[in-house]
This record gives structure tokens, sequence and C-alpha cells, in this order.
């Protein structure tokens, strides 16, 4: 038997339009009519702000003056710290030599390098390089500490070798235009590609050579991960050159001028090099790497750090979005209402597109607000901070409106299923609020820290994340220094999937149950 869809006649979608509009009107007007409601609305609006800037308004670095990190070809913040022997290349042209050796400081406690003391991701090789300036181009073959050969390039970048290579052995970087080839060979005979990369807009003329450096030791120490100052030591062979090559002889230079925030010499150790007959030998401290949160990012904030006060509205927006619903409970208002409005789950709707209206507004202007004013008097006080880009400050103003409203829809299902205030909001801070802060705080190990954001509405929190996670960079990646298990938009469903949990479970139990 087949079955037809008959559509609704047009006079009835009017009349289902205007019914959800007079809810919507209906709703909006009480909300605004209780005093008490927009004012708790204005101070969860100053509370994130004032909170947020008081949380960053530490004093600066002693003799610090306004202070920026270094920007890669992409924007995003480097460290461009090594020590570089070299030369002025032009045209194309080819550099190989043999890494003799890779040795360095060892670190104790973390029990996490080679025999010979140098760190995983020390590291010492081949490089062309747009300039000396940080931040500059550059693509470079090279060997680890730890990780084998590597082809990396514009800081981001990083492409492992053949298995089994090491920290000694014969290297080759080539370039045709604007392309360059970086190999790897244990014999000098047989080259095995590493990988081929172009680098757009790189001058006729380049900085070319072989350099050493080394991050900073991570340690695992009683009271937590730590860093202790680090350097690498490259014993190369002598170079062999086609091409272009400026004649004269080699130069070094510590490129950045220190081993920047991610590296630092050992006592009265200083980059350099020595040359004998059949050798040079070339130490470094420091990354050619992009900048990452946690202890390496140094005196320095990033964006999410000025809107730490988020927490601080949400518990208010939280206690007025349950309000909204079960003072109306209390009082016996909201049978006034469903009689006035039959249908409850418009009723129920209308209560959460205002209430959540509401909170993305107060959201959305206080990060507007504290994000800029944050930038500003951190770097007048001598701070770096950690440079995003444009679409992604707007992801994060966005979201932390669309964080207040999530969290305003799920209290407003909480409390429409608990009809008690007291019990609503403390369920809705246990949730979101003190997960958070648990978390972030460090005063958990970082497994439990990390589920906690998995799976429990604070999982939201990660919209407000901007600090990115490369896996060639050291560092500590937790939620105590920034570091969420999910990333942001997923991070985000998990909130809004208790949000329409919550609401569902609501309308079902409001269209059962008396009021």
């Amino acid at each position: 038997m087949t079955t037809t869809h008959t559509p609704r006649p047009p006079a009835m979608r009017r009349t289902e339009r205007s019914g959800r509009l007079t809810a919507l009107h209906a709703e909006w007007t009480k909300f605004r009519t209780v005093r008490g409601w927009v004012v708790a609305m204005a101070a969860a609006l100053l509370a994130t702000i004032v909170v947020g800037l008081l949380g960053t308004a530490a004093p600066g670095p002693t003799g610090a003056g306004t202070a920026s990190y270094p920007k890669g070809p992409g924007g995003e913040a480097v460290n461009d710290n090594f020590y570089l022997v070299h030369r002025k290349l032009t045209g194309d042209g080819s550099i190989t030599i043999a890494l003799r050796s890779l040795t360095g400081a060892a670190a104790t406690g973390s029990g996490d390098e080679p025999a010979d003391g140098a760190q995983p991701w020390a590291k010492a090789g081949i490089i062309m390089k747009e300039s000396l300036t940080p931040g500059s181009s550059y693509a470079a073959v090279l060997a680890t500490g730890g990780h084998g050969v590597r082809m990396q390039y514009d800081y981001t970048h990083d492409t492992a070798g053949p298995s089994g290579s090491n920290s000694s052995g014969r290297l080759r970087l080539v370039r045709s235009g604007d392309s360059l080839t970086g190999y790897t060979s244990t014999d000098g005979s047989r080259w095995t590609e590493v990988d081929s990369v172009k680098l757009p807009g790189l001058p006729r003329t380049v900085q070319a050579g072989f350099f050493a450096a080394s991050p900073e030791a991570k340690l695992d120490t009683a009271a937590g991960p730590g860093f202790s100052p680090a350097v690498a030591t490259g014993v190369f062979g002598v170079p062999g050159l086609e091409g272009d090559w400026a004649p004269g002889a080699w130069s070094g230079t510590q490129v950045g001028g220190d081993a920047g925030t991610s590296g630092s010499y050992t006592g009265t150790t200083e980059g350099g090099f020595t040359r004998t007959t059949d050798t040079f030998s070339v130490t470094g401290a420091g990354d050619i790497a992009p900048v990452v949160g946690g202890p390496v990012m140094g005196a320095g904030f990033s964006v999410e750090n000025f809107l730490v006060g988020t927490f601080a509205g949400l518990v208010v927006v939280i206690a007025v979005a349950t309000l909204f619903v079960t003072g109306e409970y209390r009082h016996g208002l909201l049978r006034t209402t469903v009689a006035a409005i039959p249908p409850r789950g418009r009723v129920l709707g209308a209560k959460a597109v205002v209430a959540g209206g509401l909170a993305f507004t107060v959201g959305l202007i206080a990060a507007a607000v504290t994000v800029p004013l944050g930038e500003h008097a951190a770097l007048g006080r001598g701070f770096h901070v950690f440079p995003v880009s444009s679409a992604t400050e707007l992801r994060v103003v966005v979201g932390t409106g669309l964080l207040c409203a999530a969290a305003a829809v799920l209290a407003l299902g909480v409390g429409t299923l608990l009809r008690r205030s007291a019990t609503a909001v403390a369920v809705v801070i246990v949730s979101i609020v003190l997960p958070y802060l648990l978390a972030t705080s460090g005063v958990l190990p970082p497994g439990a820290s990390e589920w906690l954001l998995r799976v429990t509405p604070a999982a939201g929190f990660a919209i407000q994340q901007t600090l990115p996670h490369y896996a060639q960079v050291v560092s500590v990646y937790e939620p105590s220094t920034g570091y969420y298990p999910l990333v942001p938009w997923a991070g985000f469903a998990v909130l809004c999937g208790y949000a329409v949990l919550a609401l569902g479970l609501a309308a079902v139990r409001l269209r059962r149950r008396d009021v």
C-alpha cells in the first residue's frame, strides 16, 4: 500500500511560524523584565574580562621592552637559533658533506637520550637559507640525536629519512631554482632521496653551509617535567661544493643571536666552530622549529591565556540559565506559560534560544574586548605574545561565545529535568567548570586531566585552543600547558552533545509531566 504525504496548507505554516515568534517574544520579554537576570549577565561579561586581564597581569621580565617572536614564512612564531658555518651560494648548486658524529651534553634524569648524550631532537646537518635573518625561509637535511635523518624546511615541515639512518653518514642538499632536494648515504656511492621541496621566492643568492643545534634537555623530576641546558656538537668532514660559491674562508654565526626560547648554552659553553685539516667541529644550541606552548615558550602568553576568565563568566551564565526555567517552576508560572502557548516543546525551545543567544553575546563581547586589551598590555610589559592568524583569532572569539551559549542550553535542560535551582546549578558547574579547573591547574596527572577533557562537557573549552602540537618539537604537551586532547571543534562538539541530550530529555519530560 502506497502512502502519500500531504503538504501542510500555507495558512497552517504561517500559524506555526507566528506561534514560534510569539513564544520567542514572550520569553525575551520575560527575561529582560527581571532586572536581576539582566544585571547578572552584565556581571558575567565583566567577570570574564576582569579575571582574564588580572590573570595575565604579572610584571614583565626584568629590563624587557616590547617583545615578539620571529615569524616564519607562514606567519607562525618560530625559534630560529643555531650555530651556522656558512658561505654564499649564487644560483643552482649543491653541498655534500660527511657527518662523522653528533654528540652533546647529557641531561640528568630524562632517561631519553642516546648514550652519547645528544638530545633526541638535537640536530646537525646542511642547510640553504634565504638569509641570516631569524624567520627567513630555509631547507635542511640533517641527522638527529634520536630520530634519524630528516629533511626539514620552513620550520613546520618535517620528513623522516630511510629507516635505520643514524647520527652519522653523508648528507647532500641540491638547489635547482626554487626546488631543494635532500639526500642521505651510508657509503657515499648509493644515495637515497629524503625529500624534495619548493621554496617560492627564494632569492638567487642564499646563505648555505652546515650547522648544529640542540633544544634543552627534557627532565623527568619528582616535581614534574623540567628542562636544562644542552648543546650539540657535530663533527663534519670537508664539504664538497658545486656551483657558484663565494670565495674565501667559511664564516661562523650564531643565528638569532642566542639559543632562543627552546635552548640555552651550558655554563661557559658558547656556540662556535673549530677546523683541522680534514674536519670541522661545530657546537650549537637552540632549535630551528616552530614555537610551541608550555615551559619552552619562555616569558610569553597565548591568546587563550587572556580568556582564563571565561570560567568565572560561565558560573554566572549557568546560574542565570538555570533560574530562567526553575524560577518559573518555583513560582508556578510555567503552568501559565504553557497554557498561553500550548506546545510545551515550543516554550522550551524559545527559552533555549533566548538563554543561548544572550550567553553567546556575553562570551563574544567579552572575548572581543579581552583579547586585544590583554595582548596590548602583555606586549607593553615586555612579554612575548604567541601570534595566530586572523582566522584562528576569530575562531577563538566566536568560539568563546558558542561555548557560553552551549553551556547555557545545557544548564537550561538540566534545570528543566531537576526543577531545583541549587541542585541544577551545582550539577552543571561540576560537569563543566570543575573539570576544566582540575585539568588545567596541573593538580591531576596528565592522563586523568586528558580524560576529563575528553568525556566531560569541559571538553568544550578546546574551542579556545591556539597552540599547535608538533612532533618534532620538545615540550610538555599537557592540559596544564594549554594542550587539549581533542581538536577545537571536536571538543566543542562534545559539549554540544551534552547540551542537545539534556534539552531533548527535558523536552520529553516536560511533555509527559504536569508542570
